[in-house]
């Protein structure tokens, strides 16, 4: 069976509730698209909004803090994601299968070996035990004087975030809820009432794979990797991971390109008639992000650096008939936004209106 991008991207759509914004909750959301990319906290709110019918105001601020149903956290790529609370323990362990921290350059880079790592993860899960909330300086504090380690001590200041996404991984932390200006960490297992600690990679695997196909497929196991730690993992265990689910995968191709997708979407698939609308996305979308800034299909690679700029940023962006079209910005309570191809202006004026009444 061999379909087109126009019918990849338009199913897509779809299935992340961009063509249709009916999306039940932010944990929906988040639970859908393989989690919210959570870098810039007012993004992943917008992510959300944009995917609900009748959205409300911190529904994701809601969910990470009075319900507890989605845990903010260190995840893909090594960046921070709102994560499903009952899945998140799947992806924190798929994250840290490809143990880079074992690699002598990250060692080097980073001053810590991962007898380092293991000393602070234990000192972590007794300074976070009993449900206790620490901040950046108090969770630092309580590493050191527990190890006595002043080698530690160096490490934590110039590498915090870096040597801290492995004890994420291993389950270790996680984000609390803020104090103020100040990020707080708590333990997944005080923290989320759905905790049951981490699966088996294998385990994780079969969770995770479907999530990313059922948001992102079609997709080469290639795709899922770059997608998850960019590429960071042995081939020969990603593709163990595709080959473990079986029949619960077909293949399609895409332009003459073989690629997996759940058997149970196959014939929404060849359903999905490609569609026109504008849809404007926030920055750091998940739309964007599973493909990856590269995918040509998506983004035309002469645009790419307007939407992938320095420091890691990703441009919110236009969308029409499921490419990127455009990128805008929030300015002075209004949106500015610049096209490179021909939106239709209706369209996008509708969009315009439905999107300025979902900023802060």
């Amino acid at each position: 069976m061999t379909v087109t991008w126009a019918r990849v991207l338009a199913w897509r759509m779809r299935r992340q509730f961009i063509d249709r914004p009916d999306a039940g909750s932010a944990v929906d959301v988040a639970r859908r698209l393989g989690g919210v990319q959570a870098q810039v906290a007012s993004s992943a709110e917008l992510a959300v909004a944009v995917r609900r019918a009748s959205p409300e105001a911190g529904e994701a601020a809601r969910a990470l803090g009075d319900e507890r149903t989605l845990v903010k956290t260190w995840a893909m790529r090594g960046t921070l994601h709102l994560l499903p609370a009952g899945e998140a323990a799947a992806y924190l362990a798929l994250c840290g299968a490809a143990r880079h921290w074992e690699r002598p350059s990250w060692q080097r880079t980073f001053g810590a070996t991962p007898a380092d790592l293991e000393a602070i993860a234990g000192a972590a899960a007794r300074a976070l035990a009993g449900g206790a909330v620490l901040t950046r300086e108090e969770l630092t504090r309580a590493v050191v004087e527990d190890t006595g380690s002043a080698h530690l001590a160096e490490a934590l200041g110039s590498g915090w975030g870096t040597l801290l996404k492995p004890l994420a991984w291993w389950g270790v932390l996680c984000h609390g809820p803020a104090r103020g200006n100040l990020v707080t960490f708590a333990s997944p297992e005080g923290r989320l009432p759905a905790w049951k600690g981490l699966p088996p990679a294998d385990e994780a695997a079969r969770t995770v794979v479907r999530a990313f196909l059922g948001a992102h497929g079609p997709a080469t196991p290639d795709m899922f990797d770059n997608w998850l730690m960019r590429k960071a993992n042995r081939k020969k265990d990603v593709k163990s991971w595709f080959a473990a689910l079986g029949e619960e995968l077909c293949t399609v191709e895409v332009d003459g390109v073989p690629m997996h997708m759940l058997a149970e979407h196959r014939d929404e698939l060849l359903d999905a008639a490609p569609v026109a609308p504008v849809r404007l996305l926030s920055a750091f979308d998940q739309y964007v992000l599973g493909a990856g800034t590269s995918a040509t299909y998506l983004i035309p690679a002469e645009r790419r650096r307007e939407v992938s700029r320095t420091a890691g940023w990703i441009s919110p962006v236009v969308l029409h008939e499921g490419r990127v079209a455009g990128v805008w910005r929030p300015e002075d309570g209004d949106v500015t936004v610049t096209t490179w191809e021909n939106v239709p202006g209706d369209l996008l004026d509708a969009e315009l209106a439905r999107v300025r009444a979902l900023l802060p």
